[in-house]
């Protein structure tokens, strides 16, 4: 994985664009394709319509001759005189079967428009009187048909013919479309019977049967959305909900295609309005059986395909090369040691990448000239500020501690007077007699116990001091003074508030860390987010003018940036304060 990893990073140019390129192609490659698609499939349905219409037309024709034919022979029934004598006049039996003969022979004469079709007329009337021309044809009673919703729905709108759903009493398999049509008075609008004609709903699809064929069905529906009549059999009688929906929000688009989605599949819907019938007729195209054979989609998603993969092999190849020479130099210019700066790079390969070899080995001399004068000067730096900070002894802590001394010899505490003169000895040894700038932790913490003492000595013991220091860490290597700032501090400001309290220092090792923390229970303070470094004021009895801000950049300094100091401290409950630095090797301290 690690070996996959710096693959990838010493050649991330040359997978980025490649990728990119890949992305590019494929999804260019995808859109043509799917456009071709689409606009080969918009062509062919554009053309299909074309002609579709024409032959929708011409079953228009054929479903608009016939309601001429059925509008002719009402009208001459509407008319006659003596039809509408027989349906009203009360008649005995003998009468009624003169009425027969009667009305057998006006419907003969007025019958002629509807001989060429299959169709049979029965009319009922006011007075009871009914008639049909082949009882056989719709087996139905008059009594029922007076009681049905055909007849309902035909006094309800007398001025218009009604094609309606009809079928035999007991059998669901065989449908008929009923035309029905009240006649009423001319001038009085009374109804005075009703009129209907009754076509087999297998006649009636002639008109339009030999222009189906399979995943291309024809639906004929009134505005109520019932199919009258249908090549889906199964269909006729049932309302089609989702055609009906479809031809309520496509009012304004019956002469033309529109692609729609029935029972979960793409249809191709032609619709037209029969004004004169006052129905739709239908046209719904499977859109797979329509273009289905058009293309092989196949075929040409395996040409784009091989197209693609051939232009991303070329892609590769020259990507590639374009890239490599660049990847090497970016490999060589990592490999570069970090104080190692007079590894130069290879100037080869494209004319960009050896002016970039160029620019990098004249940095590189530049780099290796300013260095060696910026350690230099650094070295020249820290050596003068720590002979300085060595030298600002404070005369007020001198003078302090000389007048303690003084003060026990005279009460008599010439044991404590010795110690005392002791641990100034020794402050005063370990900080301006030793010349270096390191100092082994042991005797920081000799150097602390000393100034403890002596404070102690001047204003009691009311501050206890403890030492919690590894074993293990004594011997090792530190700046000096990096701990006695901050015991200071704490002895000076962080007991104003309370009478007493202790200090804790703890020393101890964490892999290759040092950790240094000094606590006190004192007074603690608030610390901003923007200062999280408080410097406090100095007092006339600090032994240095060492601030804590200062110990912080000497470390950051000397270590880097994640090294150094800090401070926590809550208000009433105490400060905290952590020193983090390296454990001391050869190489820590090279350029102290």
């Amino acid at each position: 994985m690690k070996v996959l990893h710096n693959h990838f990073k010493h050649n991330g140019l040359f997978f980025i664009m490649f990728i990119v390129t890949v992305i590019t192609i494929v999804s260019v490659s995808i859109i043509i394709t799917w456009t071709t698609f689409r606009m080969s499939e918009k062509f062919f349905i554009d053309k299909f319509s074309i002609t579709n219409a024409k032959v929708m037309d011409q079953v228009k024709e054929n479903l608009e001759a016939f309601h001429y034919a059925v509008v002719i022979a009402s009208n001459n029934i509407s008319q006659s005189g003596t039809i509408k004598s027989i349906l009203t006049d009360e008649q005995t039996n003998r009468q009624e079967m003169r009425s027969i003969y009667d009305m057998s022979q006006q419907i003969n004469r007025i019958n002629s428009p509807m001989e060429t079709y299959e169709v049979e007329i029965m009319i009922t009337g006011k007075n009871g009187f009914n008639y049909a021309t082949g009882r056989t044809y719709w087996p139905i009673t008059f009594e029922s048909l007076r009681s049905t919703e055909l007849t309902e729905n035909t006094l309800k709108d007398p001025n218009r013919l009604i094609y309606q759903f009809g079928q035999k009493e007991n059998n669901v398999d065989d449908h008929f479309i009923v035309i029905s049509k009240a006649l009423q008075d001319r001038i009085s609008r009374n109804i005075y019977g009703a009129l209907y004609f009754v076509i087999q709903e297998s006649e009636f699809k002639s008109f339009y049967n030999s222009f189906t064929s399979a995943g291309n069905d024809v639906f004929v529906l009134n505005k109520s959305g019932y199919i009258l009549s249908s090549n889906q059999t199964s269909n006729i009688g049932n309302k089609a909900d989702e055609l009906i929906t479809y031809l309520k929000s496509n009012e304004d688009v019956t002469n033309h295609y529109e692609i729609g989605e029935i029972k979960g599949e793409d249809h191709i819907i032609f619709t037209k309005y029969l004004p004169s019938m006052d129905l739709y007729f239908v046209n719904v195209i499977d859109k797979k059986t329509a273009i289905g054979g058009l293309f092989n989609k196949k075929q040409i998603v395996l040409l784009s395909v091989g197209i693609v993969l051939v232009a991303l092999i070329i892609v590769f190849l020259v990507t590639r090369r374009v890239t490599n020479s660049l990847s090497t130099l970016v490999r060589q210019i990592e490999n570069t040691s970090r104080h190692n700066f007079v590894s130069y790079v290879s100037v080869t390969g494209t004319y960009e990448t050896r002016q970039i070899g160029l620019a990098y080995n004249s940095m590189l001399d530049e780099l290796q000239e300013y260095l060696e004068k910026l350690v230099q000067y650094q070295k020249e730096k820290r050596h003068a500020e720590l002979a300085a900070l060595q030298q600002q002894i404070n005369p007020h802590f001198l003078y302090n501690t000389l007048t303690s001394i003084k003060f026990l010899v005279q009460q008599g505490g010439k044991a404590e007077a010795e110690e005392t003169i002791r641990s100034l000895i020794t402050l005063l040894q370990n900080t301006l007699g030793n010349g270096s700038e390191t100092i082994t932790i042991k005797q920081e913490v000799d150097n602390l116990k000393a100034y403890v003492y002596i404070n102690q000595m001047r204003y009691g013991d009311r501050i206890k001091v403890n030492y919690f220091v590894s074993p293990d860490c004594e011997e090792y290597q530190i700046p000096k003074l990096i701990l006695q700032p901050f015991i200071e501090n704490s002895f000076f400001h962080g007991f104003n508030s309370k009478t007493e309290g202790f200090i804790n220092l703890m020393i101890w090792k964490k892999d290759h860390t040092l950790l240094f923390e000094i606590m006190d229970n004192g007074d603690g303070m608030e610390i901003s987010s923007e200062d999280t470094l408080p410097d406090t004021k100095r007092k006339q009895q600090h032994f240095t003018g060492i601030g804590v801000r200062n110990v912080h950049e000497r470390l950051q300094l000397i270590y880097g940036g994640k090294y150094g100091v800090e401070i926590s401290s809550k208000l009433g409950e105490g400060t905290s304060v952590k020193i983090r630095i390296p454990i001391d090797t050869d190489e820590n301290f090279t350029n102290i």
